[in-house]
């Protein structure tokens, strides 16, 4: 089983990229949807998210007061540290059983926005990073989230540069309408495939 990670900075279109290779017949793990879900759904993670933000962590119905915890995390680098010290490994876990689940496949894809700022690329066999120019990935995520340039700004500045990721991945894509991003999709399938 080849365990292949995707990334890219915000807007970069990795969700796009992710689409094609589920055309494909490749398993994706949405890294951070799942994480979304570990923390209304796995007792042990609800629990240490509860004791490090208190009741307030969680909405009447259940649901994950995401506003609450980024306005604390956004400014409290000692407080994101260990909630990703309760969210990661939870994840880890929670991909190594999907990962199980999928062995008939010819490789998996875990989808992650920081997968080399959490480390988690030390874990996978192959790397692929989406690439689009910093001006073109604002304008998308204004657009996509209603967003301020600021606050766009301030979460891409939260993210490694482009260049360090390229650096790390054994796959590049890119997507700013100049390469086909079916083609290039479909030539890296090949060579992950061909163990290349």
């Amino acid at each position: 089983m080849i365990k292949v990670g995707i990334t890219g900075g915000i807007g970069s279109g990795k969700s796009t990229v992710c689409k094609i290779f589920e055309v494909l017949g490749i398993p994706i793990y949405y890294a951070d949807d799942r994480a979304k879900w570990l923390m209304t759904n796995k007792d042990n993670v609800v629990e240490g998210v509860t004791q490090l933000f208190g009741k307030e962590a969680y909405l009447e119905d259940g649901a994950l007061n995401r506003a609450y915890i980024a306005s604390i995390v956004f400014n409290d680098q000692e407080k994101l540290e260990k909630l990703n010290q309760i969210v990661h490994p939870a994840v880890w876990l929670d991909g190594e059983e999907w990962n199980e689940e999928n062995k008939e496949a010819p490789y998996t894809l875990k989808e992650a926005a920081l997968l080399f700022e959490s480390g988690g690329y030390q874990l996978m066999d192959k790397m692929i990073c989406v690439y689009a120019p910093k001006e073109e990935r604002l304008k998308r995520v204004m657009k996509r989230d209603g967003a301020k340039k600021e606050e766009v700004i301030a979460r891409m500045d939260k993210q490694w540069d482009d260049e360090k990721k390229m650096e790390l991945s054994d796959f590049i894509i890119h997507n700013h309408g100049s390469h086909s991003l079916i083609r290039q999709v479909i030539d890296i399938h090949q060579r992950i495939i061909a163990n290349e």
